[in-house]
């Protein structure tokens, strides 16, 4: 199942920029464990979804998981072998508009080296480099 939105006040969006760092979620807030971005990005459904998929694999579903970003940013596309002109194409999918020094999850109630291990794996989802950090280190 994606994850979208469930409404939005606009069906399309622009571009926009990805400079500098993130002003919210640069903080533990839930967990005992983070991945942090390194890196700004998009982050699509599919690559979050993975990501999830891949540490509630490694952690056998014990200890609590927390997803920090949402994709609530609407990606268009043009039909393939169109011709130039005739406006912005129909949206595509979604992305999260990831900032560099952003908390991506979080997850508490496992050991130290089972979510090193977990984030490790869910990294390799995502199109950015990230850290694992810990609370209070």
């Amino acid at each position: 199942m994606a994850m979208m939105p469930k409404r939005v006040k606009y069906r399309k969006q622009q571009k926009g920029r990805r400079k500098g760092m993130s002003l919210a979620a640069s903080t533990i807030n839930f967990g005992e464990f983070a991945l942090k971005a390194l890196e700004s990005a998009w982050v699509t459904d599919r690559q979050i979804e993975a990501a999830r998929v891949a540490i509630q694999r490694k952690t056998g579903r014990i200890g609590n998981l927390w997803i920090r970003i949402f994709p609530d940013k609407p990606i268009t596309q043009r039909p393939a072998e169109t011709r130039m002109g005739k406006g912005k194409g129909a949206p595509s999918g979604w992305v999260a508009n990831v900032r560099k020094g952003r908390i991506l999850f979080e997850l508490e109630g496992v050991p130290l080296n089972m979510a090193r291990e977990a984030f490790r794996l869910s990294s390799h989802k995502l199109p950015i480099q990230t850290k694992f950090i810990v609370r209070g280190a």
